[in-house]
Formats: structure tokens, sequence, C-alpha cells
């Protein structure tokens, strides 16, 4: 039965360890997960912790430890589809490792901006820092800083030593090869912002893939990663003569499935689309989209091993996977 008494002041180690008929000490290594504890001694602390209310105060644990159990996340671009699954499994894997996160969210449009919020994390306690940042002007933040606790930067395309990152030259590669394989010579390219590093990445795997298959360079169409400037580029591929095209992430492709449309222009028939991402919509598009997949999870489980269990400094980058849908077929012309 939890006791309520204590409600009219906070419960303290004191408390728990008048309960449990031990002393303070012990109850600062049972809290602090200190092995050399009888178990029937650490049984009668959490019972007494359990009883009483008890809340761990992790400024207080940082300072008898010097952990606090608490991995800080700088994230930017949340809104986007990978670095909002990537802060979501990041929270996931960090739970399972018995952490907590402190997350922040900055605008990457200014140095000041990244430099105050990793600032505020560090004056946390935070005992690592994941940093979502697809900008190079994130990273040459990063450099200038001593941050002092392991960092891991996750969406910056594996552009530096700290970063983490799915292949994304690999994934633009396996998009545009699945459709020269269904027959398309003249491939366009739906790409994201210019000051993304992964969109970056994913129209030069584009370029190489055609390279390495001995392919004309096709067109390039820039977007912002919205389906309404996918819907925008429609006009455009269409005029361009492509039979096919690689969109650099999914919700584009989804406004250019519909700007198509609009235009007579049938979906496999007569132009075939591979997104990036694999979306949880993707396979309800119409047609279903035939897409590449990234193991945010993976992505997550990598970056916390290496800030919690001290894994290693290096990592090869994560593999994407091709998913195979309904919107590719072989050229009509």
């Amino acid at each position: 039965m939890r006791v309520t008494g204590l409600r009219a002041r906070s419960v303290g180690v004191r408390d728990v360890a008048a309960r449990a008929g031990v002393s303070r000490q012990t109850v600062s290594r049972v809290l602090n997960e200190h092995p050399d504890v009888a178990p029937e001694t650490r049984e009668r602390v959490l019972t007494a912790v359990s009883e009483l209310g008890y809340r761990m105060n992790n400024v207080a644990r940082a300072l008898g430890t010097r952990r606090s159990r608490t991995i800080g996340v700088l994230a930017q671009a949340a809104l986007h589809y990978g670095p909002s699954r990537s802060i979501e499994a990041i929270e996931s894997a960090a739970r399972s490792a018995g952490y907590w996160v402190s997350a922040v969210f900055a605008d990457s449009t200014g140095e000041d901006t990244v430099r105050e919020a990793i600032e505020h994390l560090l004056g946390q306690g935070v005992d690592g820092l994941v940093v979502v940042a697809p900008h190079a002007r994130t990273l040459q933040t990063l450099d200038a800083m001593d941050i002092g606790i392991p960092t891991v930067t996750l969406h910056s395309a594996g552009r530096d030593g700290r970063g983490l990152a799915v292949d994304q030259v690999a994934g633009a590669r396996l998009a545009t090869g699945c459709l020269a394989d269904a027959g398309h010579r003249r491939i366009a390219h739906l790409a994201g912002p210019a000051d993304w590093l992964e969109a970056e990445a994913r129209q030069a795997g584009f370029a190489q893939e055609l390279a390495a298959r001995g392919l004309a360079p096709g067109p390039v169409v820039s977007g912002d990663w919205t389906a309404r400037s996918g819907h925008d580029a429609s006009a455009i591929i269409a005029e361009s003569g492509a039979t096919a095209v690689f969109s650099a992430n999914d919700q584009m492709a989804l406004g250019l499935l519909g700007g198509l449309r609009e235009l007579g222009i049938r979906v496999p028939e007569d132009v075939s689309v591979v997104g990036f991402d694999d979306v949880p919509d993707a396979a309800f598009y119409a047609p279903a989209l035939t897409t590449v997949r990234q193991d945010f999870a993976e992505l997550a489980r990598l970056a916390v091993s290496r800030l919690v269990d001290a894994g290693t400094d290096a990592a090869e980058p994560v593999a994407p996977v091709l998913v195979h849908r309904a919107s590719v077929a072989p050229p009509q012309r």
C-alpha cells in the first residue's frame, strides 16, 4: 500500500532508508544499481521505494554518480518524416537501455540557435548527445564547440566522424537501378532541397547509377520534400520525355502521382515512379509505391549503443532495402 502521509514534503532517501531499515548509503547503492547489495536487502529497499512513492532526482543522481541516465537530443526538421521517425526511435531505444531522453527543437538556419540548444542540453547534465543534423551548417557548429561528452549525429549522410547513417547513395542507386532494370533509359530525378545532406547524397547516387549503366544523365527537378512540390514538378517531368522518375522522398512522389494523373499520364503504364523512405501510407498510394525503406529503429539502436555502451566509433552505414510495389513497369515508348 502506498503511504500518503509524507506528501506534505518530498519523500527522500532518508525516508526510504528508515522504511527499509537500512542506511542511506545502502539506499543510494540500490538506486544507482550497484552490484554489491544482497538480493534481500535490494528487495526491501525497492519495496520501500514503491510504498513511499519515492522518485529519483536525476540532478542529485548525477551529482553522486556523474551519470544522469539521460540522453540529450537536438532535433531539427522534426516535421519531416525521416527526422521525426528517428527521434521517436531514439526515445524507444533509450528506454530499452534504461535511459530517458531530453529533446530540444532548434531551427538550423542560425549557428546561435543550434549552439544555444546544445548548451541547454549540456546544462542538464546529459550523458550523451544525439544531434539530428541534416544540414552542413549544423556540423560546422558542432565542429566549433567543445562538447565534452559522447556525441552522435544522424541524417548527415555519414559526412562526419560522429555520424551514423542509412547509406543514402546506395539507396538512391537501388531506386535508379530498379527503373533501369525495368527497361527505362530516360530517368528523371525529383530531388530534395539543395541544403540537405541526404538530398545531396541521393542525387549523387542517382547520377552514379546512371553512369555505371552507361545511361545519359536524366533531368533533375528540385523539390522541397512536400507533396505540393512533387505536384508542381509533374508538368516539367512530363515535358522532359522521361519514362521514369526517382523521387527523393515518398511525399514528393505522392504529389507527383496526383499531378501526372491530372495531366492524363498513367502510372506505371506511361511513367514509372520510385520513392524513398517507405512511409506507412506508401503501400496505399494509387498505385502502391515502390520505394526504398530506411531502418530508423536500427539507426537509433546503434546511436544509443554508442552513447551508453561505448560502442565502436566506426560503424558501417545501415543498408537500405528496396520495396517492390505497383508503381514500376516496363516503358511503352
